[in-house]
């Protein structure tokens, strides 16, 4: 416990309990990050799941939204540890044609492959690119009058749309049409919804504008790297450090939790009104995760795909459509759209010689316990025949065991919460500042709070501020 009461405390270390952290010490607090597991980095860690010498990514390893962040972009992190890899290509998306879709760094070089799409594509990305980290400044934040009032507009006219929709007024063939709807499935919302389309165009834009790079040596490096710097700041951290009620705990408190979780710290000290809507809050589908120690590369069809980083596996819009409203209905789908990363390609300090790894995922009902892994290999196979020979050993997470791992992911939701329309920007309560509690000592700083999901540490860079303007 930290030794002086005006002290801060921030439970939790993922990203943003750790932008949080370093936001306050760069402002001169005594901070100290009490972390329940052994290491740091919630989502962003490292393991070897299966075999010795294979490093497995527990959840996050794709981050380019590190790169676009307006706050981690611009810490020292490379003086700590971290290194970056980036793919030929940031992503491919198979089809059963044997041909891949290739989304490439250059919008010019993407569109080349989209056919008669290609002007089309261009047009859509080539005016957000030009305004790209305006954008990305005002949407990863908070509601709030924007700086670049026409650039959000531009972005908002298209944005609001559900990623079907969309796709299916501006694209006329697959190709397109595919390669957008699998960057828009990252939504964990039915591509029917209004604003699932959004998400499509922030990843792709993010690659255009910044990459799909890897943390060489997995993960961890990135967290290790954040960890490092607030220690270099004087900051505090005590792993193996569960934290059971606020009680225990003087001083202000920003806690990197979801409401579920605030509720059982907080107890009483949250106003009923405030503590109502904590549990009204929603969590989307859950995922199912395997990762594999490999001993070879996957034998792609389409063999441009071994170019990229993250490979989507799904087919056609129709399929990929189908196969989110399934998990955000309580269904299982027969053949899920599924989200695959091989790191070990373009960093092979993953895995012994000669050897790779890689993970997949596929969205299910939140809370699932059912076994996807025939489905989910099945899906890579359909595109990489021979896939199974090649798996040494895998290891499987049903939605409950994500859950076991990292309380936070509620029912197996990686993103803290369903991120539509209503939620996105009002999570976890309506209030004007949505970092803050009625509890003037109580704030809030996890991916419950906008902008939501993904490794970028904004959440927690704006609960800091907001701490520091009204607890100081």
């Amino acid at each position: 416990m930290p030794e002086r009461t005006e002290d801060a405390v921030v439970v939790g270390s993922g990203p943003n309990g750790l932008a949080a952290a370093i936001e306050l010490a760069r402002a001169g607090r005594a901070v100290t990050v009490l972390e329940g597991a052994d290491a740091v980095g919630g989502g962003c860690r490292s393991e070897e799941l299966t075999l010795p010498g294979f490093v497995h990514d527990t959840c996050s390893t794709v981050h380019a939204l590190a790169l676009v962040s307006p706050y981690l972009r611009e810490l020292p992190l490379a003086e700590h540890g971290l290194e970056l890899a980036h793919p030929d290509a940031p992503l491919a998306h198979p089809l059963d044609d044997g041909s891949a879709v290739l989304l490439e760094r250059s919008v010019e070089d993407t569109a080349a492959g989209l056919g008669a799409d290609a002007a089309a594509y261009r047009r859509l990305f080539e005016t957000l690119l030009q305004t790209a980290p305006e954008l990305m400044r005002e949407i990863l934040g908070p509601l709030r009058p924007p700086r670049h009032p026409l650039v959000m507009a531009r972005f908002g006219l298209v944005a609001v749309r559900s990623a079907a929709a969309l796709a299916e007024s501006r694209f006329e063939g697959q190709r397109a049409r595919a390669l957008f709807a699998g960057c828009s499935a990252h939504s964990m919302l039915s591509l029917r919804t209004p604003g699932s389309a959004s998400f499509g165009l922030v990843l792709m834009l993010s690659a255009h504008q910044v990459g799909w790079p890897v943390a060489r040596g997995g993960s961890q490096r990135l967290a290790d790297a954040l960890a490092s710097h607030l220690r270099s700041l004087g900051g505090r951290i005590e792993t193996g450090r569960w934290v059971e009620s606020l009680d225990e705990i003087a001083g202000p408190a920003l806690l990197d939790v979801t409401p579920r979780q605030l509720l059982r710290l907080a107890g009483e000290r949250l106003a009923e009104r405030y503590a109502g809507a904590l549990r009204r809050y929603r969590y989307g589908p859950g995922v199912f995760k395997l990762d594999w120690a490999l001993d070879g590369p996957i034998p792609w069809t389409a063999a441009e795909a071994a170019r990229a980083g993250t490979v989507h596996i799904g087919g056609t819009l129709d399929e990929i459509a189908a196969s989110e409203e399934a998990a955000t209905q309580g269904r299982h789908a027969d053949r899920p759209f599924v989200l695959l990363v091989q790191p070990s390609l373009f960093d092979p300090t993953r895995a012994p010689d000669e050897k790779h790894t890689a993970w997949a995922y596929c969205h299910v009902p939140n809370g699932s316990s059912r076994d996807m892994t025939e489905a989910i290999e099945a899906q890579v196979e359909r595109f990489a025949p021979g896939f199974r020979d090649l798996i040494a050993r895998r290891s499987a997470m049903d939605s409950t065991e994500v859950e076991r791992r990292n309380p936070n992911y509620v029912g197996g939701d990686i993103n803290g919460g369903a991120q539509d329309l209503r939620q996105l920007f009002t999570r976890p309560a309506i209030r004007p500042v949505p970092y803050t509690t009625p509890d003037p000592r109580i704030y809030l700083c996890s991916s419950a709070t906008p902008p939501g999901g993904g490794v970028h540490g904004m959440c927690g860079y704006f609960a800091a501020r907001a701490a520091l303007r009204r607890a100081y």
